[in-house]
């Protein structure tokens, strides 16, 4: 525990558990994952490995929406978030994350069904040939890949951007929250795909360019943690208790490790893809983990 540098951390807690970080971590991998199927299906180089992610990211959803939906304190009010209870009309605040953030992942699951619907009917033993429309490179198809693939990268960060506004410790001091959590969203999903893909299909072009792309993001995430250490300013002493060694360590597992082992490849130890793609994914989570309880440990 340590002192409170500034009068606006004096403020009550949202008391959120572990269901949040389920939450935070299952949306950053779905919409993720979503975001990749959709790109790798636009450009036509790997249909399969774009079928596979489409169906990685619909069961992800359902957990989701059963997670939030347990989540609430009148889990049989869910519906409240949609519908205003007085008119009966759709309800959407545009100004609050919390409103913001319920559509965009209703909108995204609608998405998401579309393309599982549409990839699982590429199959012999699926004859709905109207369904294959809704995936690229047809016009329908490549209309629902491309807003799909939108409204994904707004569920990966707009939970980032709702951390910002909620007026709590280190949460509200910096407001690169939503960017961080978009790019690791896109990093994670990128090695678990490429991880999934190679277990399943063994190595293909697209794996290594998912490969590429997970490494250049981890590059990235180094320069927006730079970004946000720095506009934390007084704020970053809220790291320094064990929140902060949880932090460490999934930032060492997540980004650290994987980018030291891409320099020296092996066959099975830390550098080979499989354990590179886990570290990644795992360190991912351990740094959500870390930001979503930081504000909990800083005494007011």
């Amino acid at each position: 525990m340590i002192d409170a540098p500034s009068s606006t951390w004096f403020t009550s807690s949202p008391h959120w558990n572990w269901l949040i970080v389920v939450y935070f971590s299952l949306g950053a991998l779905a919409g993720g994952l979503y975001f990749l199927s959709a790109m790798i299906d636009l450009t036509g180089r790997d249909r399969r490995m774009a079928r596979l992610g489409y169906y990685m990211t619909l069961p992800i959803l359902l957990v989701i929406g059963g997670v939030l939906i347990v989540d609430l304190y009148r889990p049989d009010r869910f519906w409240h978030l949609f519908v205003e209870i007085h008119t009966w009309r759709p309800m959407f605040k545009w100004w609050v994350p919390m409103s913001v953030g319920a559509w965009s992942v209703l909108l995204f699951g609608f998405f998401a069904l579309l393309s599982c619907l549409a990839a699982l009917a590429g199959h012999r033993a699926w004859r709905w040939r109207f369904l294959l429309r809704l995936r690229p490179p047809g016009v329908l198809g490549t209309l629902v890949a491309v807003c799909g693939a939108m409204v994904a990268l707004l569920v990966t960060g707009y939970t980032g951007v709702m951390l910002s506004v909620l007026n709590r410790p280190v949460w509200s001091d910096t407001p690169l929250f939503g960017l961080l959590f978009l790019v690791s969203a896109v990093t994670m999903a990128a090695a678990l795909l490429a991880l999934v893909n190679r277990w399943m299909h063994g190595d293909s072009p697209v794996v290594a360019a998912l490969h590429r792309i997970w490494i250049s993001l981890l590059l990235v995430q180094i320069v927006v943690w730079i970004a946000l250490f720095v506009t934390l300013g007084p704020a970053v002493r809220g790291w320094l208790n064990g929140w902060g060694v949880v932090l460490a360590i999934g930032i060492a597992i997540g980004i650290v490790l994987p980018l030291l082992a891409a320099r020296r490849p092996t066959a099975g130890g830390v550098g080979s893809l499989p354990a590179a793609a886990a570290l990644v994914v795992a360190g991912g989570l351990i740094v959500r983990t870390a930001i979503v309880f930081v504000p909990e440990a800083i005494a007011p």
